[in-house]
């Protein structure tokens, strides 16, 4: 199979002009993702170095058996940090110590448990009602606008904004605006997940350095609620009976922000413009039981928002045949899997309700499959309903196939949403 954006009559290893960031895999991957899996399904990227790996079944492989396949390089810059962008870094005190998409030692499943403790099945039940209130409050604005105008963004004003305000609910987060958490997280994704030139990365690390610094004085301040998420934290003993230390109190935090906030917000655009883009789907959201999270799951399984995860081998092993020397780092294709047709029949159709639509890998398998993953399927279930009913009136704005794509390492996503009134 010939990935569509290159030339036929190109006698180069198609594999060869592979980019990760560019253009052409960014904005269509699907026939770079099936290349890859029925022509070289574990694959040597020279541009990143790292191994593609790009069938079901074999990163299913490399997910039930961490002991092989270690996490240690799950959290890593994708783009090498320069002095002077280390120094920015430094200077706020910023690390990263193994806390849970990074941790394979032993205080990962206490950690874990917390993590999952907290965004249980119970308290992601009980925050449904203040997800439909911050829901329609989004809602008003974007109607308001759309009656005046005919045209919006549900981007920014909704997808972006709705489970920033959610998790700073749960987590009893008061006195910072929803758009300061947004921008550093946005910020902290494309400086460890990205390729930006020097000048951009200085940027950001200024941004990430202020959410670091934040993040220390809100877990060292000691004012969080008993019951928060952060006075948890506080209460936690690892494995030897001391407690959780600031340094690794903050990585966690740093990292359910980043997933409950940025990532669930590229879920909700995805599933929001997916659904306009579908024929008669829109207004089958709105009323039908069932059909918006049924939605929510296939949009998972063909376009999730977090699209690749790494890993790198513990030892010398083998995978489909493919040799790996020890110290190899994959990156492991997730929303490839999702369209692997040993697994899912047409798999480019979207069948809500598929029969085994449950057992795709968009949010791993595992001893690391994530623990917001009911939260996040939640918030963009009822952010579909939610908005199908405000706005039963729009549909995709024209020229909506050109709108940009946010095209990170491991993040892939709509960064607009635009519709019209119709």
């Amino acid at each position: 199979m010939i990935p569509p954006a290159l030339d036929v009559t190109d006698t180069r290893d198609p594999l060869g002009l592979l980019d990760l960031f560019g253009a052409p895999f960014v904005q269509d991957p699907y026939p770079w993702l099936d290349l890859l899996r029925s022509e070289s399904p574990v694959h040597h990227d020279p541009g990143t170095g790292l191994w593609l790996v790009s069938r079901y079944a074999d990163v299913r492989h490399v997910l039930m058996h961490p002991d092989v396949f270690l996490p240690d390089n799950a959290q890593n810059a994708v783009t090498p940090l320069p002095v002077a962008v280390l120094r920015i870094l430094v200077r706020a005190g910023f690390t990263l110590p193994p806390a849970l998409a990074n941790n394979g030692s032993p205080s990962h499943p206490g950690l874990r448990r917390l993590v999952t403790r907290f965004f249980n099945a119970h308290r992601v039940a009980t925050a449904v009602p203040v997800i439909e209130r911050i829901a329609d409050e989004l809602l008003q604005p974007v109607a308001a606008t759309l009656d005046a105008t005919g045209e919006g963004d549900l981007f920014p004003s909704f997808a972006q904004t709705l489970p920033c305000r959610v998790l700073m609910d749960l987590l009893g987060v008061r006195g910072i605006a929803p758009a300061t958490l947004i921008r550093w997280s946005d910020a902290s994704l494309e400086l460890f997940w990205g390729r930006p030139a020097l000048e951009r990365q200085r940027e950001l690390a200024g941004l990430v350095a202020d959410f670091h610094r934040w993040l220390t004085e809100t877990v060292r301040d000691g004012s969080a609620p008993a019951d928060s998420f952060i006075g948890a934290l506080a209460r936690h003993r690892l494995p030897d009976g001391t407690l959780l230390d600031v340094e690794t109190a903050v990585g966690m935090c740093f990292f359910v922000f980043i997933a409950g906030q940025s990532t669930t917000g590229q879920l909700i655009a995805t599933v929001l413009s997916r659904a306009l883009a579908e024929p008669g789907m829109w207004p089958r959201v709105a009323g039908e039981e069932g059909l918006a999270e049924a939605w929510v799951e296939e949009v998972l399984r063909r376009e999730p928002p977090v699209t690749s995860w790494r890993r790198i081998t513990a030892r010398a092993t083998e995978l489909s045949g493919v040799r790996l020397p020890a110290g190899a780092p994959l990156l492991l294709m997730l929303m490839g899997t999702g369209s692997d047709p040993e697994v899912f029949p047409a798999p480019e159709r979207m069948c809500p309700h598929r029969e085994n639509i449950r057992h795709h890998l968009a949010f791993g398998v595992g001893r690391h499959r994530c623990p917001g993953a009911s939260l996040a399927r939640t918030e963009a279930a009822v952010a579909l309903r939610a908005a199908a009913r405000r706005l039963p009136h729009i549909g995709q704005a024209a020229g909506s196939s050109e709108n940009p794509v946010l095209g990170l390492l491991s993040f892939r996503a709509p960064l607009r949403v635009a519709v019209e009134q119709r």
